[in-house]
């Protein structure tokens, strides 16, 4: 029986052989995880090599080398051949976006997006925000708004509501100097990384407001997003609600 522990004895996982038991390799994976989560590695910093952790954990290289697989898989760990094994990070360029599926019907005009921040304040959740984010009635969030613009052009108008007590000291102005994208904001300056995302997409009409701010017609069809945004254990960290304009761009995914 193959066994894995992590020093100092606070964490220990035991590979019994069965069908009710996970892999090996998803034990280790869990393990690292819960170092990532505990900040043991920060995002930008390379974790040990795969024979360090080897030894670490007492499995074979090849268990942690599957485990490491599937980590590059889901985003959470970046390879660099020759340099090592890097956290992911959202300043990655080929992460920064993992969310946005937003793209361009002409690939031509693929270009920078330009953020336009309409509002950054703190109340009380409203009963649905509260639910989604596992929060209490009454808890504090950030409501934020803004308006992506792709080309010049107002295509994505986004409502976003974040917990009061992961993002104390978030404002407008904060928000407004950082350049690079809000993922990797909310990573460097409040130390909260988004690990995966669930959606529901529908069809919907712009209202007067909503059309006023993304240039088009009250009535016209917009597509609808709604994304809860989750970090480590699956704990909601965001959500967001956003309408996109889809005359000229279309929702791309890919489905495995």
């Amino acid at each position: 029986m193959e066994s894995a522990s992590v020093s100092g004895g606070e964490v220990e996982a035991a590979v019994v052989l069965g069908p009710s038991f996970s892999p090996l390799y998803q034990q280790i994976k869990a393990l690292i995880v819960r170092s990532l989560q505990t900040g043991e590695w920060r995002p930008g910093e390379a974790i040990p090599s795969e024979i360090d952790l080897a030894a670490r954990f007492k499995v074979s290289q090849g268990t942690v080398r599957k485990a490491i697989d599937e980590l590059a898989a889901e985003n959470l760990l970046v390879r660099r051949q020759g340099k090592g094994t890097f956290v992911a990070t959202h300043a990655e360029e080929r992460v920064q976006y993992r969310f946005l599926r937003l793209t361009p019907d002409d690939p031509d005009k693929v270009g920078p997006v330009k953020r336009e921040l309409l509002d950054c304040r703190r109340l009380r959740a409203p009963t649905d925000i509260a639910r989604a984010l596992n929060l209490k009635p009454g808890d504090t969030v950030v409501e934020v708004r803004r308006v992506l613009h792709f080309a010049g052009q107002p295509v994505v108008l986004d409502d976003i509501w974040l917990p009061g007590h992961l993002f104390k000291g978030l404002t407008a102005e904060r928000m407004s100097e950082y350049k690079g994208p809000m993922y990797g904001f909310f990573e460097t300056e409040f130390g909260v990384r988004m690990i995966r995302a669930e959606e529901k997409l529908r069809a919907v009409l712009a209202d007067q407001a909503e059309a006023d701010l993304l240039s088009v017609e009250v009535g016209s069809p917009l597509l609808s997003v709604e994304r809860l945004s989750r970090t480590y254990d699956d704990q909601p960290v965001e959500l967001r609600r956003g309408l996109y304009r889809t005359e000229a761009h279309h929702y791309r995914n890919e489905l495995n």
